[in-house]
C-alpha cells in the first residue's frame, strides 16, 4: 500500500515513520523548513512510550533534553505534585521543539519515508467518497499533483487540509477561546517541590502560568488566559513585552520564580482556540494531531494527543494493507480511541476552567474518567493517581491496547463525562452545549473488537470473534 502523509510535524512524521517500519511506502510532503520555532515543549511519559515504539527514545536521551519526571500544580487554594517516574517509572522530556520536530522528521527519512519540504498541500480531489489527488505547491517552481497513493493522513496541524478547508466541520469550543504569551528566561527557579524536570502550574484569578525548565539553563515562562481578558490588558500596555513583564510582576508566586532572572528578549503571543472535527476519519483517509482536534495548553497534552493519534492511525493502516482488518473495523477503531482520548482530557480541562471542584472532587472525578469503580466511596483515598495517569497518556494507551475490559470501563467513562459536563454546562451556566458529544464512538462496543499492539509488530488485533 502506498500512503502519503500531508504534515511533518510530531504527528506526521511519527505515522510515517511507523508505517514505513511497517513496512509500507510511505511518502511524507512538509511546508515548512526545518528546524522552525514551535510552541508545545512539555512532553507527557505517553510520549516516550509511543516514540520507544518507532526507536526515537534513545536518540531524544543522548540528544540532551531535560528529563521530566512530573510536575505541580497550584490552582486556587490547592497544592499537588504528580511524579510520573515515582508512579509508572517513565520519564519524558522538555524539549526545544525546533530540535525535537526535526529530529522526528530526519528519523522518518532514515526509516525509507520520502521526505519533501518547502512543499504545501493545498486541496484535495475525491472521488466516489475517496482521496484520489493532491494539489501542491512548493515554495519554488510550478504546482504539482500527487495522485499515487492509496491511502491519505492528513497531518497539517491547525491549517486543516480536510477538516478546515475541505470538509469545513471543525467545532470551536467555544468555552476555551484563550490566548497565550510567554518568553524565555535565564536564572529562574522552579517551585520547590517541583520533581526533577518538571512543570510548574500556577492559577491566577483571569488565567494560569506555566514555568517550563528548558535544556541550557533556560526556562519557559507563559501565561494563559480569555481573548477578552488578553484583549482588555493589551489595550492598557504599549506592547506585548510591556503586558508581559506586568503579567510577570502581577503574580507573587511568578514574580518570586523570576527574581534575579534575565529576560532573553522575544515576547510571543499565540491564540489557543479549541475546536474538533466532526469526524476524524473516512474512507481512505485518517486525519491527526491537531488536524483533527486541538485543546487548550492547560495539561500539556498536545504532543501525546499527535503522537498517540499517529501510532493508533499506524497501526489501523497496517492491519488493513496485511489484510487483517478491513477498513471499516480499522477506522471505527481509530476515531473511537481518538475521539475518547480528547473527550476525557477535554472534560477535565473544561472542570478546571469553568467549575472547579476543588481538589478532592476532582481527583474522584478523575477515577471515574479511567473507570474506577471504587471511585466516590466515603473510605476510598483520595490521590492524584489517576489524574497523573490521564494527564501522561498512560490511560489513552493502556485502554488502546487492553480490550478485556473496555466494554464495561467505557460505559462508565461516558457516564461520567457527560454527568460532569452536565454540571459544568448546567442551565444556569453561560457555557455551551458539549458538542463534541455528538456521534461520538464512546458507546460504540464494536470498536472494542480490537486491540492495539505494538509487538511482535505495529498492528490491531482482534480479542472476540465478529458479529454475524
Amino acid at each position: 500500500m502506498k500512503v502519503l502523509v500531508i504534515g511533518g510535524g510530531p504527528a506526521g512524521s511519527t505515522a510515517a515513520t511507523a508505517m514505513a517500519q511497517a513496512g509500507l511506502d510511505v511518502r511524507l510532503v512538509e511546508s515548512a523548513h526545518f528546524p522552525r520555532y514551535h510552541v508545545g515543549e512539555s512532553l507527557t511519559p505517553s510520549c516516550r512510550v509511543v516514540l520507544d515504539a518507532i526507536g526515537m527514545s534513545k536518540i531524544l536521551d543522548d540528544h540532551g533534553f531535560v528529563k521530566k519526571n512530573g510536575g505541580v500544580i497550584h490552582w486556587d487554594d490547592d497544592q499537588w505534585t504528580f511524579d510520573w517516574q515515582a508512579q509508572s517509572g517513565v520519564q519524558s522530556w522538555q524539549v526545544d521543539r525546533s530540535e525535537f520536530d526535526a529530529l522526528l522528521l530526519e528519523h522518518a527519512r532514515n526509516n525509507g519515508v520520502a521526505v519533501t519540504t518547502g512543499v504545501t498541500g493545498r486541496s484535495v480531489r475525491f472521488a466516489d467518497g475517496r482521496p484520489v489527488a493532491v494539489e501542491c505547491s512548493p515554495d519554488d517552481g510550478e504546482p504539482f499533483t500527487i495522485d499515487d497513493f492509496d491511502f491519505l493522513v492528513d497531518a497539517t496541524g491547525r491549517n486543516g487540509l480536510l477538516s478546515a478547508r475541505h470538509f469545513g466541520n471543525r467545532e470551536p469550543l467555544n468555552n476555551l477561546r484563550n490566548v497565550g504569551i510567554w518568553g524565555y528566561w535565564t536564572g529562574a527557579t522552579l517551585l520547590p517541590e517541583t520533581p526533577t524536570g518538571g512543570i510548574n502550574i500556577i492559577s491566577s484569578p483571569e488565567g494560569w502560568y506555566w514555568v517550563i525548565p528548558m535544556a541550557g539553563g533556560r526556562m519557559s515562562i507563559g501565561y494563559v488566559t480569555t481573548k477578552d481578558a488578553f484583549a482588555r490588558d493589551r489595550h492598557e500596555h504599549q506592547s506585548s513585552d510591556e503586558l508581559y513583564r506586568h503579567l510577570i510582576a502581577a503574580s507573587p508566586t511568578i514574580a518570586g520564580l523570576t527574581a534575579g532572572a534575565e529576560f532573553l528578549g522575544v515576547t510571543r503571543v499565540e491564540t489557543d482556540y479549541s475546536y474538533i472535527a466532526a469526524q476524524f476519519c473516512g474512507p481512505g483517509y485518517a486525519i491527526v494531531g491537531d488536524a483533527a482536534c486541538f485543546l487548550d495548553p492547560l495539561l500539556s497534552t498536545g504532543v501525546h494527543l499527535a503522537l498517540y493519534s499517529a501510532l493508533t492511525a499506524a497501526a489501523c493502516v497496517a492491519s488493513m494493507d496485511r489484510g487483517e482488518v478491513d477498513e471499516t473495523e480499522a477506522l471505527r477503531f481509530f476515531e473511537f480511541a481518538y475521539r475518547r482520548a480528547y473527550m476525557r482530557l477535554f472534560a477535565l480541562v473544561t472542570i478546571m476552567y469553568e467549575r472547579y471542584l476543588g481538589k478532592d472532587g476532582f481527583f474522584r472525578t478523575s477515577d471515574r474518567l479511567i473507570g474506577d469503580e471504587q471511585s466516590g466511596q466515603p473510605d476510598t483515598d483520595v490521590s492524584s493517581r489517576s489524574f497523573a495517569e490521564i494527564i501522561g497518556g498512560l490511560s489513552d494507551l493502556r485502554e488502546a491496547a487492553d480490550s478485556s475490559t473496555r466494554v464495561i470501563t467505557d460505559r462508565l467513562r461516558e457516564e461520567a463525562v457527560r454527568a460532569q459536563l452536565q454540571v459544568v454546562h448546567a442551565p444556569d451556566s453561560d457555557g455551551p452545549d458539549f458538542t463534541p458529544v455528538r456521534g461520538d464512538p464512546l458507546s460504540d462496543a464494536e470498536s472494542a473488537d480490537y486491540r492495539l499492539v505494538t509487538s511482535p509488530r505495529l498492528g490491531l488485533e482482534r480479542v472476540r470473534a465478529a458479529r454475524p
